[in-house]
């Protein structure tokens, strides 16, 4: 019997449009293999719903994401709205849209394909085999902390201040996705935090501890920040799972994408209790390049591939997407990004076309 799904698209600006149409077509032909039906619904966000609306987030598309399984967005922002105020930038819809859909967790995959091991500007012994996931609080911390502001003091200096805060309810939510992540990789859990300066870090470690006595198989440790980053360069293989939150996660989780040498090749996912979760790429909107048929869309692809396994429960298909993936890297296909002497240089749409014909293909032994 079909299942049906109804998927909200944000393609976004720069190459988020070219990424997303070869993303489409992945999705339609895996729905054909696995008995899915997409009916897809196309929304504004970022600096194309300014340029139409004046404003980065509509409200009309909050309210199609709502009514929707699963977002998929592509990219947002550019150079064009930089000098916007911060209200109407680009990134403040994507802002709105984490908080208006609720979610508060990030995952974010940070795994070297054997194909690209070269790839990363470390070592091959210290980066082969890495494979981790970096869970970041999304909606708490000091990007939504209150107050904030900016004042002139009473010598008419300027000052800027923002305000880190968690409630121990908001603590343990992530912590349990973290642990659940954590139960079903390796059953290890980094959690990471400044508790010997900060009292909310203080918090989010008692807190993490306590959570542990639920979760007797999976061992969880504790790291300060600034240790982990040195870590995560050092020897990445002696993480599984990481969690953090909101602002040590932003830094932490380029870190790790960093690891596998571009971050053209990462998704994320983003969930909350309920409702639709929003599957993306971590790289930006490239400008320089959009509309060049220049950009590389495997990011993309394994974004819906999450989505699949995250959000719409259907893990087979996922699985099928990730080896179409990894098939057309053994073939030698790449963009400029991944670009190496000895391989084939293609361009977007025709990256589409290898993963087009590697689905159609036995899936190699």
């Amino acid at each position: 019997m079909t299942r049906t799904y109804r998927i909200t698209l944000l393609p976004g600006d720069g190459i988020g449009p070219e990424i997303m149409a070869v993303t489409v077509e992945i999705l339609r032909a895996i729905g054909r293999q696995f008995d899915l039906a997409f009916e897809f619904q196309e929304a504004l966000i970022g600096g194309s719903a300014i340029d139409a609306t004046g404003e980065p987030l509509p409200e009309a598309t909050l309210a199609t994401c709502r009514n929707s399984d699963a977002v998929l967005l592509a990219a947002i922002g550019g150079y064009k709205w930089d000098s916007l105020p911060r209200s109407q930038r680009p990134e403040t819809g994507l802002l709105g849209l984490r908080a208006g859909l609720g979610l508060f967790a990030n995952l974010r995959p940070a795994a070297i394909l054997p194909q690209l091991v070269d790839a990363s500007s470390l070592k091959r012994e210290v980066i082969e085999g890495v494979d981790l996931m970096v869970v970041r609080e999304l909606t708490g911390g000091i990007y939504f902390g209150e107050p904030k502001g900016c004042f002139a003091d009473e010598q008419g200096r300027q000052r800027a201040f923002n305000t880190m805060v968690y409630r121990e309810d908001e603590i343990d939510r992530i912590g349990r996705v973290a642990f659940d992540i954590a139960r079903k990789r390796g059953k290890r859990l980094c959690s990471v935090d400044k508790a010997n300066v900060l009292e909310v870090s203080q918090l989010w470690r008692d807190r993490m501890t306590l959570l542990s006595s639920e979760y007797a198989d999976v061992e969880l440790s504790h790291l300060y920040v600034d240790n982990a980053a040195m870590q995560l360069v050092r020897w990445p293989k002696q993480f599984d799972t990481i969690v953090t939150g909101n602002l040590f996660g932003d830094i932490l989780s380029d870190i790790a994408a960093m690891l596998t040498g571009s971050i053209g090749m990462l998704p994320s996912a983003s969930l909350g209790s309920e409702g639709p979760g929003v599957f993306e790429p971590v790289h930006g909107s490239a400008p320089d390049i959009a509309g060049q048929d220049k950009a590389n869309p495997l990011a993309q692809v394994l974004s819906a591939a999450m989505m699949l396994r995250y959000g719409l429960d259907e893990p087979e298909a996922a699985t099928r997407i990730e080896a179409a993936v990894n098939q057309v890297l053994d073939q030698g296909y790449r963009t400029g990004d991944l670009y190496a002497e000895g391989m084939t240089l293609v361009g977007c749409k025709a990256m589409g076309d290898a993963l087009l014909a590697a689905l159609e293909s036995p899936i190699p032994a």
